[in-house]
């Protein structure tokens, strides 16, 4: 079964059973503060889960892109992945644990469906912690799935080894396994139940704990239901949600490999075709070397093209960061392999081609994303070289019984961007010894300034709905009215991230905005919050909100139906100075805010401006 198939498939099944049909969201959250990608399927989802009203309405079944950094370094495996599709059906307060287990086992099993052996099926369920007891309603929908298929479902205590007893279906997991959430640092979590299926069945069968059959690839997760009952809250408490929600996910991936009979992703038609790209250019074959660079840089540029067309550009902060470091670890496997010529583009060409049907955003925006990667590819190359000098001056400047200390080679990581393996085995070869550990030392403390200023950066919550935080919402829509009158019609919104401290925003326009047009703009905002408009909000279908002149960010994201929100102005001809569609929550009136004030007007990225602002 191709990709394609299996998402069809997918949303045809839970349309039978009543879900509304939605888009993917964008790679970056909106409005949300805590996380640089849409991490996992919920995440668009948040104010939903938290009891917002969707316009779909209480059932939901989309296909999500993701992106997840958290396990780069573990690409190269069979199953790991940085981009990556996620199936996924919701219930906002409607059905629960039985029917979520019931449908999970009827696609996965019937005919009609995947057709997968229910012979080699396993799942898991939570143990219990001190915030939720054993998830036993699970325990009993599990059961009553497996004797269908005559199999009696025993329950496996934690770590103990399965020794052949083919009966140990179900695996109590701890929290680190079994809970899932929340997506940021505050937000819907809740136990959660996975679904495991055999590989290998051909190896007779299976002796180990559950943990070692999945860290030795026997069996692979395909599925998971999250069961979403509570919120935890910024002071860390675990709060009852008010409705309890059905949160599922299957990865794309994963479950076309199983389907196609592989023990790996790599293998299967959704990489074939990149890997054979980067055969051709290495001159390499993919089954007769280490076979972790041709993954590894397969994984890095598909995640690296979606990125890029989200407009993002490589740099040295956030979004930007990821996406240099994902480019870069590609550039370094293929010296690897032994190419010497800008290559990454040519990869990107491939993702672009297989995707471009399913996420036309990729062809929309593909000129952009070869130029960023060309680009970025001669200025790491350069990097290199000027790395390589360093590098030759430390064995001219050393006696060589010195080894190379862990903050020189940190340092030439840290100034060059230089790789350690790099480093490594420069130094090696001419005969020098290298402190490792002072290296990952040095990495670690790096790294733990670095998360303690983001965590510091982000704070603030999950989809954050208060007071402050709603505010800076409606006066989104107010600056974007402004800079729209202020500037021109060509100003449209390309992105904002919001906190309970600041308005951060980001709109179309070429030049840096002169200090006159800053002051408009601020005016503009304060003169609509001093009239004290009142702000409505309708539920409408997609195109008669268009009809209505409603603005938009990520058109491709909307589903049949839409909120609009609209900041009434009878001052005005058309009688509103703000209409745009939006998930919100916003305030009632627009004399709640407080006084408006930008602080910095920069650049984003190419034709791209950034304000930040304040309400006072």
């Amino acid at each position: 079964m191709t990709a394609n198939e299996l998402r069809q498939k997918y949303l045809e099944f839970f349309k039978s059973k009543g879900h509304a049909i939605i888009p993917s969201a964008s790679l970056v959250p909106e409005n949300d503060p805590t996380v640089l990608f849409t991490t996992a399927g919920m995440h668009p989802l948040v104010p939903f889960l938290l009891g917002q009203k969707h316009p779909a309405g209480n059932r939901l079944a989309d296909v999500q892109k993701c992106i997840r950094t958290g396990d780069i370094d573990e690409v190269g495996d069979n199953r790991h992945l940085t981009f990556f599709e996620m199936l996924g059906n919701w219930s906002l307060g409607d059905y629960f644990k039985k029917e979520a287990i019931e449908w999970s086992w009827e696609f996965l099993t019937d005919k009609k469906w995947l057709g997968l052996d229910s012979q080699r099926l396993y799942v898991t369920v939570f143990m219990g912690d001190e915030n939720s007891p054993v998830d036993s309603e699970s325990i009993s929908a599990w059961k009553e799935q497996f004797s269908k298929a005559g199999i009696s479902a025993d329950i496996c205590k934690y770590n103990k080894a399965i020794s052949g007893n083919e009966n140990l279906r179900i695996f109590p997991l701890p929290t680190k396994d079994n809970w899932w959430g929340p997506a940021g640092q505050t937000g819907p979590c809740g136990p959660c139940s996975e679904m495991f299926y055999d590989v290998a069945p051909q190896n007779g069968s299976m002796q180990k704990t559950f943990d070692e059959e999945v860290e030795s690839a026997r069996i692979m997760e395909i599925w998971n239901d999250v069961f979403m009952e509570f919120n935890k809250t910024e002071a860390g408490k675990f709060e009852k949600l008010a409705q309890k929600n059905v949160d599922t996910g299957m990865g794309v991936e994963r479950t076309v490999a199983v389907l196609g009979g592989y023990d790996n992703i790599f293998d299967t038609e959704i990489f074939s075709r990149i890997i054979k790209k980067i055969e051709e250019i290495s001159g390499r074959r993919y089954q007769d070397l280490n076979i972790a660079p041709f993954r590894i840089i397969a994984d890095h540029l598909k995640a690296g093209t979606f990125i890029l067309a989200e407009g993002i550009e490589p740099s040295n902060v956030e979004r930007g960061y990821v996406l240099r470091r994902l480019i870069r670890r590609a550039v370094r496997y293929g010296k690897q392999l032994g190419i010497m010529d800008i290559f990454t583009f040519k990869i990107a060409e491939v993702v672009i081609d297989m995707y471009k049907d399913v996420y036309p955003e990729l062809r929309k925006n593909e000129d952009f994303i070869i130029n960023q990667l060309v680009k970025e590819e001669e200025k790491f190359r350069k990097t290199l070289d000027s790395g390589s000098k360093k590098l030759e001056k430390l064995i001219t400047d050393k006696d060589r019984k010195e080894p190379i200390s862990g903050k020189e080679i940190f340092d030439l990581y840290q100034t060059f961007g230089y790789p350690f393996e790099m480093s490594k085995e420069f130094f090696e070869q001419a005969g020098f010894l290298v402190d490792e550990d002072g290296f990952r030392e040095e990495l670690k403390k790096h790294q733990e300034l670095s998360r303690a200023g983001a965590e510091q950066k982000f704070k603030g919550g999950l989809a954050d709905h208060s007071e402050r935080v709603v505010k800076y919402h409606t006066a989104a829509h107010l600056m974007l009215a402004a800079l729209r009158k202020v500037l021109g019609g060509h100003v449209v919104q390309k992105g904002s991230n919001i906190t309970a401290e600041r308005l951060r925003f980001d709109f179309s326009h070429p030049i840096k905005m002169k200090p006159e047009e800053i002051k408009a703009v601020e005016d503009f905002v304060n003169e609509k919050i001093k009239a004290d408009l009142p702000v409505h909000v309708e539920e409408v279908t997609l195109e008669q909100a268009k009809e209505q002149g409603a603005m938009g960010v990520f058109e491709s994201r909307y589903g049949d139906k839409v909120k609009v929100y609209t900041i009434e102005d009878l001052s005005v001809p058309t009688g509103y100075c703000s209409k745009e569609i939006c998930g919100g929550p916003h305030v009632e009136r627009t004399g709640q805010l407080g006084r408006f004030e930008i602080v910095k007007e920069e650049s984003s990225s190419s034709g791209v401006r950034r304000i930040k602002a304040i309400l006072e």
